[in-house]
């Protein structure tokens, strides 16, 4: 399982550094944007994209349960002042806050909400997050005739 967090310093210091240096992301960072719009950007770049503080064990937990559906988020950690930039919706107050399609689905909570009723794995397969094969191997010896 690969966990690339990724430190963004989105306003002052210009550099970006992961925790792993294979990281695929595409993480540019344009001199002149506001925060909000490298937030957007970010979110809009990536299908499934979780903002966080550091050491959050919330967001572990999150990338643990994305991992074993079979999904890798980027992982972004923001500072306090950053977080506030977060697009979030009415009942997401905080860090950690995932995205998925470039929707605010929530905090923790309201994504395993979703994955225990059903509608997670159809959320990520819409977004391009996921592919699950409907017609596995051996199905037609399987088939009830």
């Amino acid at each position: 399982m690969q966990n690339d967090v990724v430190q963004l310093h989105l306003t002052g210091n210009m550099s970006n550094s992961s925790s792993s240096p294979s990281s695929s992301s595409s993480l540019s960072m344009e001199l002149d944007e506001s925060t909000e719009t490298r937030i957007q950007r970010l979110i809009s770049e990536h299908p499934v994209i979780i903002f966080t503080r550091s050491s959050c064990c919330m967001c572990h937990v999150m990338k643990n349960l994305l991992a074993t559906i079979g999904v890798n988020p980027t992982v972004i950690e923001l500072d306090d002042h950053e977080i506030a930039a977060l697009p979030l919706s009415d009942d997401t107050r905080a860090a950690p806050a995932a995205f998925i399609g470039g929707t605010c689905i929530g905090g923790l909570e309201s994504l395993v909400a979703l994955h225990v009723t059903g509608h997670l794995i159809p959320k990520l397969v819409q977004v391009g997050a996921l592919w699950v094969c409907f017609d596995p191997p051996f199905a037609e010896e399987t088939r009830v005739q």
